[in-house]
């Protein structure tokens, strides 16, 4: 283990780095979803940005999609460890997240940044986007997508009702993933004006649990949880948890269902520009003038 928090953030770059290193095509599918959203999403922004940030992002895929959109003039790439860059990435500016969650960016330094797929991995999440905050200009914007709640609940339950009946108790497999109601919670905790939350979920087919498993170890996203069990599951409960997932989960071809929900937050640096709430009692009319309009008179019942 690497320092205190949830997750064993070593363990993940050692399983990240592998990963990289021999890529299997297709299992990068939730990055490259979620790059096409984002770069949907700035298309709907009418403001230019001179400095965009592709934070966290794994591959060069984001910070390349800013860099073609045509919103962006200069952009810098920061990951969270050297092993991510290759030699096609000294077109961009580039950084790295220090061990601490340090992020390697000075105050007021860039308008736009974009994190895809990382941040649910983060140990103070709250304290890392207190540090965007501090590092986008006045009427910077950011956005950020990663795994929320419901993600991968079908093999949640399947790994956990398995690991009970043959092992009499289950430690924790999958780690724990944010609900929309914490990402909004958490934007305004860090200071950012116009929050905006979504979530968008996508079901993916696959023929077995165990191929599933494997776009997990493609991706590099395998249990780094700090209090992880260091008793690895055994064969018989794979092979029970593979048969609890295909009755419970599985389609008439018997091809099983993987949910992947993705939690899209969004906010901008204050400025003094931006439209704001109405301050509490400023109302010109009251609610109560205003509905007696609606009322029914006894002629009309």
């Amino acid at each position: 283990m690497s320092g205190s928090g949830i997750f064993d953030r070593q363990l993940m770059l050692q399983f990240q780095k592998r990963a990289l290193a021999k890529p299997v095509a297709g299992a990068d599918f939730l990055l490259e979803r979620s790059v096409e959203d984002v770069l949907d999403r700035l298309s709907a922004v009418e403001k230019q940005f001179s400095t965009g940030v592709a934070l966290m992002g794994y591959t060069d895929a984001l910070a390349r999609g800013l860099q073609q959109s045509g919103k962006v003039e200069k952009t810098i790439r920061i990951e969270q460890g050297d092993f991510y860059f290759q030699s096609s990435d000294a077109a961009f500016e580039h950084g790295v997240v220090e061990p601490g969650e340090i992020l390697p960016l000075e105050p007021q330094s860039a308008d736009l940044i974009v994190s895809l797929m990382s941040l649910h991995l983060i140990n103070d999440l709250p304290g890392m986007l207190i540090q965007i905050a501090r590092a986008l200009r006045p009427d910077g914007l950011f956005l950020a997508a990663f795994p929320g709640t419901g993600t991968l609940g079908e093999l949640r339950e399947s790994l956990m009702q398995a690991e009970i009946e043959l092992s009499g108790g289950a430690a924790a497999r999958i780690a724990p993933f944010a609900d929309i109601r914490d990402a909004g919670a958490l934007l305004q905790r860090a200071g950012f004006a116009l929050p905006v939350t979504d979530v968008d979920t996508v079901t993916v087919r696959y023929n077995s649990m165990f191929d599933l498993l494997k776009d997990i170890r493609a991706m590099g996203m395998q249990n780094i949880l700090v209090d992880r069990s260091k008793k690895p599951l055994t064969r018989s409960v794979f092979m029970r948890a593979a048969q609890i997932y295909s009755t419970r989960f599985s389609d008439p071809d018997g091809r099983i269902r993987a949910s992947f929900s993705t939690l899209w937050m969004s906010g901008w640096k204050p400025h003094e520009s931006q439209q704001k709430p109405l301050k509490p009692g400023s109302a010109k009319a009251s609610l109560a003038d205003a509905l007696k309009q609606f009322q029914v008179k006894p002629d009309e019942e």
